[in-house]
């Protein structure tokens, strides 16, 4: 962690976030001889694995896979202890990354940028950070992650409750007790169906809040079998390779067969046959799942079927089956005795769908007219997704414009990497890329890597500026909404669409059309001399602010 408490005010790039894509940004800006400095809100590298410490955190992306591919050694070196890592694994590879990079000493932690204004006079950006610095960059880049900015309902009286509260995106580094207590948990999305089983084992009594179920399949995690993470190590070029060729961009098996094309007795043993495979593969059992409303009941109705044969109570199986929406159209999720938990004679499900919650009290909350005695309540609710953190801050691009201004119907994005009237602002993994929709930490290098890239056209031309074209992200934003339309996504509220987050504009944000159309796609764009971007010629200017900062 960096000590310093002034840096220069000059730099070619601000990075703004120090988990994974701020990390490799900064190593491969170093390699381009560029001076850059990272900004960061936490206490250490890590992004979302520095905030997402809650009980049962894990990855829904197997080990193997969810690392960086740019290091050959690094790949050979790391052993993962787990099929599934969970998420203080995943904390320790970020911070041996960042140690074997010796990346901290650029990075300025719990520091947050406040604002970043573009100056048309000088094609630069003025940063301003929560401690009061203000330094000058030619390019920011925003690391800022699409899970980042946690959502905490406005409830009536949260304030007045005397026990404790906690967002699972924002977890006490010092973990939580709950021995003896009386917990309810709002919430049963990802992180909710990953802490609720590990919180019931130790408070007295769990009460769950639900306002809508959850498909989640079994990640059937195991160690990390010997055989297997060699066989990786062996071939670990040839396998990265194969996953771009994956709509995911993760390497799985994929059934090229469409579902009805199956008898019925086919099609529930490729299900088991997932099912008992565990984790995410489940929803590649056959190859239109998420295209074909017939082909996607029979997966649905799948899981609800293993539903109620772990619930033993008949009408908490039936709370718990989502019956108003397709399989897969919200995040799938991926659970470790998740639907067991519900045979606890410890905990009890509320569904707050039928009964809302209106008020937090001194001792609890109110649901239904029915008051719940609770000693701590943890809130599962999610994040103001893949736009969030970027609308947090005060963003100001030509003409003085904000990004809030200019997406205040919706984000609007050139390949998820620039917004029109924001030169030189680059968005990694920004809507309208694959993002959530992938493996994230290939899309974040292939972004990195394209970023980076591009840099290095500019720096060879002398030029002082990039910015996306209206007509380009037009014609990008109709592509991503299209790609969405030709499947079931649209016909979900999820937070893919913003639909969690009261007057957010309702937009699918990522791109569905898979990561090896993308990618070729960005490539094309890069090959032709980055069309659908408008370079400013000429060098940046050169302002002179005082020369050191204190930050």
């Amino acid at each position: 962690m960096s000590d310093r408490s002034f840096l220069p005010t000059q730099f070619d790039a601000v990075i703004v976030g120090a988990g994974f894509a701020g990390m490799y940004m900064l190593h491969r800006l170093r390699g381009l001889g560029l001076a850059a400095v990272v900004f960061e809100a936490g206490g250490d590298v890590g992004g979302t694995w520095y905030w997402n410490r809650y009980p049962g955190a894990r990855c829904d992306v197997e080990s193997m896979q969810y690392s960086f591919s740019f290091d050959s050694e690094l790949q050979q070196h790391w052993r993962w202890s787990e099929h599934y890592a969970a998420q203080p694994e995943i904390l320790a590879y970020a911070q041996h990354v960042a140690e074997r990079l010796d990346l901290r000493r650029d990075i300025h932690f719990e520091t947050r940028v406040e604002s970043s204004h573009f100056d048309e006079r000088t094609n630069r950006w003025t940063v301003r950070s929560s401690k009061g610095g203000v330094v000058s960059a030619q390019f920011c880049i925003m690391a800022t992650g699409c899970l980042s900015t946690a959502k905490v309902p406005d409830l009536p009286g949260l304030k007045s409750f005397t026990g404790q509260t906690f967002h699972t995106g924002a977890w006490p580094h010092e973990g939580v007790d709950f021995t003896g207590q009386r917990v309810g948990v709002i919430g049963t999305g990802s992180s909710g169906i990953q802490a609720i089983p590990v919180i019931a084992q130790q408070a007295a009594h769990l009460t769950v809040f639900q306002r809508t179920p959850n498909y989640s399949i079994p990640a059937q995690n195991r160690p990390m079998p010997p055989e297997y993470e060699q066989s990786w190590k062996a071939e670990y070029a040839e396998r990265r390779r194969q996953s771009w060729t994956m709509r995911s961009g993760i390497l799985y098996n994929l059934n090229d067969k469409p579902a009805m094309d199956a008898t019925e007795d086919e099609r529930q043993r490729e299900f088991e046959r997932r099912w008992q495979g565990g984790g995410i593969q489940f929803m590649s059992s056959f190859n239109d799942l998420i295209l074909s409303k017939a082909a996607n009941d029979t997966a649905a109705e799948f899981v609800r079927a293993k539903i109620r044969s772990i619930v033993r109570d008949p009408a908490v199986a039936d709370l718990l089956s989502p019956k108003d929406y397709p399989i897969g159209t919200k995040r799938i999720c991926v659970d470790t005795d998740y639907y067991a938990t519900y045979n606890r004679d410890n905990v009890t499900l509320v569904d707050i769908n039928a009964a809302p919650i209106t008020a937090i009290t001194p001792t609890g909350l109110q649901a239904g007219g029915r008051d719940h005695t609770l000693d701590s309540i943890v809130f599962a609710t999610g994040f103001d997704a893949i736009t969030g953190t970027l609308l947090a801050m005060d963003i100001q691009g030509r003409g003085g414009q904000s990004l809030r201004a200019a997406w205040a119907d919706g984000p609007r994005s050139y390949l998820g990497l620039m917004v029109a009237g924001f030169p030189n602002l680059f968005t990694i993994t920004g809507p309208g890329s694959p993002s959530v929709l992938s493996n994230m930490l290939g899309s974040i290098e292939q972004h990195v890597d394209w970023i980076a890239d591009c840099l290095g056209y500019l720096q060879a031309r002398g030029a002082a500026s990039i910015e996306a074209t209206d007509a380009a992200q037009d014609d990008w934003g109709a592509e991503v909404t299209e790609a969405g339309n030709r499947t079931l996504y649209p016909q979900t509220k999820s937070w893919y669409a913003g639909a969690n987050i009261a007057g957010k504009p309702r937009v699918f944000m990522p791109y569905i059309g898979g990561v090896p159309a993308y990618r070729q796609k960005c490539a094309e764009v890069a090959a032709d001399g980055y069309t659908g971007f408008r370079i400013g010629d000429g060098a940046a200017a050169q302002v002179q602010p005082p020369s050191m900062v204190q930050v």
